[in-house]
């Protein structure tokens, strides 16, 4: 079966047949942040289970002073470019230390919802009066490829949450070579990792007790069915996480209950399922700290320091481009 080609076809249906009638069916993950997505997993990170955010949210609120010194390194101005700040819970820590510290300061925040970035610009507008904030709604790929690589002023780049670990191993190889062509000698970034641990304590966090992370992932069928105009039969799809402890790489499924057939008739395209057959939703990579100095050495950047929390579930690594 082959993609209808149309002018009229947007990025989110081109991209949601492709998957669908791969071999392997698969969805992307970046168009889970619809407005309903993005209020799911607000709630997903304020969940116990969910370690993640709290982690961070500690490493933020114990470390943020030694963050900024080491992110603003004596300049005089800088661009502070977070892509994906969600709902920007801990990233206002560093606005909050940066403003307190009289840094002439940017704030340019990227993410794929622009109900989130709207919201999150019209909370940080209440918060902080005087900060310039420079949003933008989009894929991070499209933006920073279009965003000015060089401006004079210092950056520093801010991708938290362990959102690299979504990326697959190419794609995060291209990531890295597109941050390192908009970052210019001597600029900063701080990306957030999630680190190896118990397989429970991570199994729990993507396949919770409350069906959050169900929730989440069905909402990504609720949102084909009324953008696409199809018809999946929503209970009839249920949610699966597994974890794999020697590669570190945990995946979210939707599995069909039966066999069916689901039109999704703004494409003009039929997809059948077997019974029980998948379809995946996300990789959430897990890594260790020598996979994080070897991508940093391979992405054309060095490691300055890697702040974690006290279990060391989580690192902040900063890197300053070569």
């Amino acid at each position: 079966m082959n993609i209808q080609t149309s002018q009229k076809l947007s990025a989110f249906a081109h991209d949601t047949i492709a998957g669908l009638i791969n071999h392997n069916k698969f969805l992307h993950p970046k168009y889970f942040y619809d407005a309903t997505g993005s209020r799911i997993f607000e709630k997903i990170m304020r969940m116990p289970e969910y370690y993640l955010t709290d982690c961070e949210y500690h490493i933020f609120d114990q470390q943020s002073e030694s963050i900024c010194e080491a992110l603003a390194n004596g300049h005089s101005a800088i661009d502070l470019v977070e892509l994906g700040p969600g709902d920007g819970l801990k990233s206002r820590l560093l606005l909050h230390v940066l403003i307190q510290r009289h840094t002439p300061l940017n704030y340019l925040p990227v993410d794929i919802s622009k109900h989130a970035v709207d919201e999150l610009v019209k909370d940080l507008h209440k918060d902080f009066p005087s900060l310039k904030i420079e949003p933008k709604a989009g894929d991070y790929f499209d933006v920073i490829k279009n965003m000015q690589g060089s401006n004079g002023r210092s950056k520093a780049v801010l991708f938290l949450g362990s959102n690299i670990g979504n990326f697959f191993p190419q794609e995060r190889k291209a990531f890295l070579k597109q941050l390192r062509e908009f970052t210019s000698s001597g600029d900063k970034v701080l990306i957030g990792f999630d680190l190896k641990k118990s397989p429970k304590v991570i199994l729990d966090a993507y396949d919770d007790p409350q069906g959050y992370t169900r929730d989440f992932n069905i909402n990504h069928l609720v949102r084909i069915n009324r953008e696409l105009d199809a018809d999946f039969d929503i209970p009839e799809f249920e949610h699966h996480a597994v974890y794999e402890p020697v590669t570190g790489t945990a995946k979210s499924f939707l599995v069909s209950r039966k066999e069916q057939k689901v039109n999704i008739r703004g494409t003009g395209h039929t997809i059948k399922f077997k019974k029980w057959e998948s379809i995946f939703m996300e990789l959430s990579q897990k890594f260790d700290l020598d996979d994080i100095e070897k991508m940093a050495m391979e992405g054309g950047f060095v490691v300055k320091k890697n702040f974690t929390d006290s279990k060391n579930y989580f690192a902040d690594s900063l890197w300053e481009r070569k």
